[in-house]
């Protein structure tokens, strides 16, 4: 039998997330461990540094020809991550 204050795991973490100010730090994790998933294994083999810092996503690319087609795209990745983080997550990318 639940009791009236009973949470699930997932609100339970979630709160802790929330108390100890780490849930960006782990939306942004999550982002850079599923950047193949988001652009592809071709990209992401090519992208060399990755890491986001005040709501920017640094990028370093090795193939100018494959940066010139994110710089393209680079509203509708914001978006894509910022609709899986489910909030503002990164505004701007800014090619390294």
């Amino acid at each position: 039998m639940r009791k009236a204050n009973d949470k699930s795991l997932k609100e339970a973490i979630e709160q802790m997330m929330q108390v100890y100010k780490i849930k960006r730090k782990y939306d942004e994790t999550g982002v850079i461990a599923g950047w193949p998933d988001l652009v592809g294994k071709s990209v992401a083999n090519r992208t060399k540094e990755l890491f986001i810092h005040d709501k920017k996503l640094f990028l370093r690319i090795e193939s100018s020809v494959i940066k010139n087609e994110l710089m393209l795209m680079r509203t509708q990745i914001i978006d894509k991550i910022n609709e899986d983080a489910k909030g503002v997550l990164v505004e701007e990318i800014i090619f390294l």
